[in-house]
């Protein structure tokens, strides 16, 4: 029998904290209220991913709603909630998306990041950046290698903006720590070791 990993996706509760794994991909925060509550929503490439990130929300008791974008993808948003304002507060500065300088994202965190953006490739396994928010990819970078994870930047010319993931042992310690293949992923989405 394998043991769990302390740092494994499944191996505390689940929290809102967990939540800056929306952050870390395309998912945005938004505050209202001067800092009273605050909102969190992403646009995601296919549906599972979004009924994947709502029941994560559920779990830590946020309720948040499937919609479509303008574009017509699925859209998952939260409504404006004063427990969401913490997180939101440490991932912006004034109303920019930007990493705090302490981040090390454990399991729960890379899991919902996998959910928001992640993908499996013939080498290895990329998780996708956010394209409006540039200056988050070096410090998430950092971040990553925090959590024992080296990862190499690629452009939107080899399917980014991405962290990419190679090696056997880096993606056995990925694998570990987001956990399972959720419900009605597809097929090389999520990290599996070979």
């Amino acid at each position: 029998m394998d043991q769990l990993s302390f740092f494994s996706a499944e191996a505390r509760q689940p929290r809102i904290a967990d939540l800056a794994g929306l952050l870390c991909g395309p998912g945005q925060a938004v505050g209202f209220g001067r800092g009273t509550a605050a909102r969190l929503s992403v646009v995601v490439a296919e549906e599972w991913r979004a009924r994947a990130l709502v029941a994560a929300c559920a779990e830590r008791g946020v309720d948040a709603q499937l919609g479509r974008s303008d574009e017509g993808r699925p859209l998952v948003r939260t409504a404006f909630r004063a427990d969401l304002t913490a997180l939101a507060a440490r991932w912006l500065r004034g109303a920019v998306k930007s990493v705090p300088a302490d981040f090390a994202p454990d399991g729960p965190a890379l899991r919902i990041w996998a959910l928001t953006a992640g993908c499996a490739e013939p080498s290895g396994y990329r998780l996708g950046l956010d394209p409006h928010a540039p200056d988050t990819h070096a410090p998430l970078v950092a971040a990553l290698r925090r959590s024992g994870l080296e990862t190499r930047p690629i452009g939107p010319r080899a399917g980014g903006p991405a962290l990419r993931l190679t090696g056997r042992k880096r993606l056995a310690r990925l694998a570990e720590l987001v956990g399972p293949t959720p419900d009605g992923a597809i097929e090389r989405t999520w990290p599996l070791v070979s």
